[in-house]
């Protein structure tokens, strides 16, 4: 999808498109103030967003955790360790049918893992069970196909970059490829359709950093995921892969990514259309302990 760069005078009216009982379990009300777009239009948003029909594409890979570590902007916000020295990267490509007043548009977020001034930083765990209130997800890099949406990720202190987003049904694949504005590629991920279906219904944590504080904003997601799953990559660093399943090229965007020694091998893949979600505003009453 190409970057769309009209947002428009008026709000996108289309309430009727979240139809779903999952969207029932939710209570939207306004923002605290319109926001801005620029200097002649602001925007009287619904929280939480909510996003149907969605399908998304996303690789899990392992990296080194000093180096994930040194790259998050607070030292109480700390990578999720994994074995053998690692933590984790996040590849996640969605394409959003619909969006609540906005435009259908496409993402690629590359995120870390983290949790939030834990006591111990236990290691795995996080990743698999549901029982850590201060897990979640820190956002390195996200490119976005909406001008819109790009701006309005200063609503939650995330950084997006307009550019170029496409997930290509290759028949039992999913081939997600991300690039900047100018064309360059940022990130090429392959999927499988394939895998162990599994049913997912989240509530999970996304931190920010806004106005110098780090934030968190709570984010929720239903949907039937086909999951691959590498357990063998927990015993051992740097395995060969069976074929190449991601690509990072030399842009801003993807120059972070270059500095945590990415295994080129994946530890989860994972696949799935028509998921529900929502993201809603940071919690007001969110604080990391002094």
């Amino acid at each position: 999808m190409k970057p769309n760069f009209e947002y428009g005078e008026a709000i996108l009216a289309n309430e009727d498109a979240f139809q779903d009982a999952f969207f029932r379990r939710f209570n939207l009300r306004k923002g605290a103030a319109p926001f801005r777009l620029d200097q002649k239009i602001s925007r009287d948003y619904l929280f939480p967003i909510f996003y149907a029909d969605v399908t998304c594409a996303m690789g899990i890979f392992m990296c080194d955790y000093a180096k994930a570590r040194s790259i998050l902007p607070d030292p109480r916000l700390k990578p999720v360790r994994m074995t053998r020295g690692r933590s984790l990267v996040l590849f996640s490509c969605y394409e959003y049918r619909n969006v609540m007043h906005l435009k259908p548009y496409n993402e690629m977020a590359m995120m870390i893992p983290v949790m939030a001034d834990p006591a111990v930083n236990l290691p795995v765990l996080p990743m698999v069970t549901p029982f850590f209130g201060n897990f979640g997800y820190y956002a390195v890099g996200i490119l976005v196909t909406s001008k819109e949406n790009a701006l309005r990720g200063a609503i939650w202190g995330l950084r997006k970059t307009l550019g170029e987003v496409d997930l290509i049904d290759r028949g039992d694949e999913c081939m997600a490829i991300a690039r900047e504005e100018s064309g360059a590629p940022c990130v090429e991920l392959h999927v499988p359709k394939s895998g162990r279906v599994k049913e997912f219904d989240v509530k999970t944590k996304l931190y920010a950093q806004l106005d110098g504080a780090i934030v968190r904003s709570e984010v929720c997601f239903k949907g039937e995921f086909r999951v691959t799953k590498y357990t063998r990559c927990l015993v051992a660093r740097d395995l060969e892969p069976d074929r190449s399943y991601l690509k990072i090229g030399n842009t801003a965007t993807a120059g972070v990514l270059h500095s945590l020694d990415i295994e080129r091998h994946p530890f989860q893949l994972r696949y799935a259309e028509r998921i529900n979600s929502t993201l809603d505003l940071p919690d007001p009453d969110f604080r990391l302990t002094a």
